[in-house]
């Protein structure tokens, strides 16, 4: 199945009110325009029927590896891109500039796969996987995700167990991106202590099965299923050898936050975009909508929250490539670019009119995607306890 090329041409400007750019290297702008482009070309003429249809496209995996949104931060030697942490935002902020589902396949890819065999695998783990998975070569994606256990994954029971010359895994993941599409899984369980490791499994392993979520009304460019384990024996040199407990997985997830941070802004980034130019163009009571007082009061608040969040996620950049961003500091702003965008999204719609609730334009299917986005990777309320304990001391999930 294929989605037909819409008949539009994609005029997004990029909001810049308080001159970021001046704090961006020519790199950056060049990494930023580049992958701009590929969105224009290989996402947002398509992005409506393959949402509409609920598709997957599975070309766009090769297309991201050529482009360079798999893995940017790991290094070269592993097929990765070498750059920093802006960097990294840049390219999610663009591509979930086109659709957080295209963002969720990346960033799970880049974070969430990439991310830990580069930390916490061996070396032959990082030859065997990391260049084919940056290439677009292999998909991956990352359970930790269980049917009981979503904001508490400590009380995971996917288990494995030691049978001498394998490990012998058994449990169930949902909710997993990539999965029904993946080559590989970063599957996160308890040893026969309750410790808990990371393990390489591979499709085609004999009792791994992941079948695919049906009948979603967000992120539906995406493809998301199950991981299911039946007595799958995993080679003993799958397991990642170099770090275990609950910060290893939760290592990975303050990566991915911060895609989210950079990626939600790119969709609000969208909206803004389009209210502002359809408010130059509709015309009602004998003058475009733009010229009354409440649509430019919309107008503005929008582009106010925007460039705050802009400026809070640089600076949560550079305190990423310094090794100094903590897990406190990415939960503020994941959660705050999230209900930032989906705010705007609504606003934006308003605006629309009517005409916002068409494919015409993009507003409904970023707010149907955010709605996903403000409960994955810890949810709006979780990411405030994050905040709460930080400042009190006091953990309120414990």
């Amino acid at each position: 199945m294929s989605a037909e090329k819409r008949n539009f041409v994609d005029e997004f400007e990029s909001p810049d009110f308080y001159a970021l750019d001046d704090l961006l290297t020519d790199e950056h702008k060049l990494i930023r325009s580049s992958v701009r482009d590929f969105v224009k070309k290989e996402i947002t003429p398509f992005i409506e029927g393959w949402a509409e249809k609920n598709h997957f496209p599975e070309e766009i995996v090769k297309k991201f590896g050529e482009v360079g949104a798999f893995g940017p931060t790991v290094p070269a030697e592993y097929g990765g891109g070498g750059l920093d942490y802006i960097s990294y935002g840049l390219i999610m902020q663009e591509v979930e500039r086109g659709d957080s589902g295209m963002r969720s396949t990346a960033s799970v890819q880049g974070s969430l796969v990439m991310y830990p065999i580069y930390a916490y695998g061996s070396e032959e783990q990082r030859k065997k996987y990391l260049p084919k998975l940056a290439s677009g070569e292999m998909l991956g994606c990352f359970g930790l995700t269980e049917p009981n256990h979503g904001s508490n994954p400590s009380g995971m029971e996917t288990n494995f167990k030691d049978m001498g010359d394998h490990y012998l895994l058994n449990g169930a993941k949902m909710w997993i991106s990539n999965s029904p599409k993946a080559d590989i899984a970063v599957v996160w369980a308890k040893n026969e202590e309750g410790r808990i490791h990371g393990l390489i499994v591979e499709r085609g392993m004999e009792g791994f099965t992941t079948p695919e979520t049906h009948g979603k009304w967000s992120l539906r460019a995406s493809c998301t299923g199950e991981l299911v384990f039946s007595d799958v024996k995993v080679p003993k040199e799958n397991l990642l050898p170099g770090k275990n407990g609950l910060g290893a997985p939760m290592g990975c997830l303050d990566k991915a936050r911060y895609g989210i941070a950079w990626g939600a802004i790119g969709a609000a980034m969208d909206c803004y975009d389009s209210a502002r130019r359809y408010s130059l163009e509709r015309i009602q009571f004998g003058k475009p909508i733009g010229s009354f007082q409440l649509v430019q009061k919309k107008l503005s608040e929008m582009l106010t929250e925007i460039t705050k969040a802009q400026l809070l996620n640089w600076k949560l950049g550079k305190m990423m490539d310094e090794g100094k961003a903590s897990t406190s500091q990415i939960s503020m702003a994941k959660r705050n670019s999230v209900e930032v965008a989906l705010n705007i999204a609504r606003e934006a719609r308003q605006i629309h009119g009517g005409m916002g609730i068409t494919g015409e334009y993009p507003m409904m299917r970023h707010m149907m995607n955010l709605e996903s986005v403000v409960t994955y990777e810890g949810t709006h309320d979780i990411h405030l306890l994050i905040l709460g304990a930080e400042i009190t001391g006091i953990p309120a999930f414990k």
